[in-house]
Order: C-alpha cells, then structure tokens, then sequence
C-alpha cells in the first residue's frame, strides 16, 4: 500500500504557514521529509505526526490462497493425460486472471498413481475439486472407463 506524499508547499498550504516555516521545520528534523531530487516530499503519516494527528490505519487482508494435492490410485498413462488436460483447460478459462489457478500433474506410470497440485483462491479451487470429484465418481467418469476396458 502506497502512503500519499505531499510536497512542501502543499504542507504549508493545509498548515496555513509560508513555505519557508514549513523548510525550516524539515531543516530542524521536527517535521520529517525525504529528499527526493531538489525536493522535499513528505508522507501523510510524518505530517499527521507532526500535527499530532492519528490516522485511521486499515488493514486489508490480501487475497487467501489454498494448496491441494490430489492422489488418484489406479491411473494408466492415457486417463492421466486426459485428466490432467481437463484440469488445466478448466483452471485456464472461467477464473479471476488477477488470481489465476495454477495446476500442476505428475503421473506415476509403475505405481499408476497420479498427483494434481491445485494453488489458487478458494472459491476457484473448490470449483475445480468438485469437478474433479464429479469426474471421477461417475459412472461412466474417465477411470470407471480404463478399469471396464482392462
């Protein structure tokens, strides 16, 4: 979060003082300021300071991120690339681009176990869980086919 910064003549203009009063407090280390080129700048906070001001501080969370690791027993090669195609397809389309999910599968071939590494928000995520779980619970879902077909 970017703290606003005002120069000095801005100061002395809501103060109600010369611009040279407001120097020499900046000269004299009352009012605090940084040097920026030929110029004073002085952050909203250093000026609520000096006036003896408290500033309402406000705290926003940032956005919460889940991670989820998916284990899935019993997966040929050909069900784990379709599967790891549906997940990435769906992570990439319908989702907040700020936030984007990120998907990552690794696939086992000698124990037939497949991992999928969901990172993202939690209403996304939870979306592409329940995708998943509708997938694979299904009676005719991408591996309920592989085990008919083996």
């Amino acid at each position: 979060m970017k703290e606003e910064m005002y120069s000095v003549e801005q100061v002395a203009d809501r103060l109600d003082l010369h611009v040279r009063t407001v120097r020499g407090y900046i000269r004299s280390g009352r009012l605090r300021a940084v040097r920026i080129g030929k110029q004073y700048r002085i952050t909203a906070g250093d000026l609520d300071a000096f006036t003896g001001q408290t500033r309402a501080v406000t705290t926003t969370a940032g956005p919460a991120e889940v991670s989820s690791i998916v284990q899935i027993d019993g997966v040929d090669r050909a069900a784990a690339d379709r599967l790891g195609t549906l997940m990435l397809a769906s992570a990439n389309t319908g989702h907040d681009q700020a936030h984007p999910l990120r998907v990552q599968t690794v696939h086992d071939e000698e124990r037939r176990r497949m991992k999928i590494i969901i990172l993202g928000d939690p209403a996304a995520t939870a979306e592409l869980l329940h995708l998943l779980d509708a997938v694979l619970n299904a009676d005719n879902g991408l591996l309920n086919r592989e085990v008919r077909n083996a």
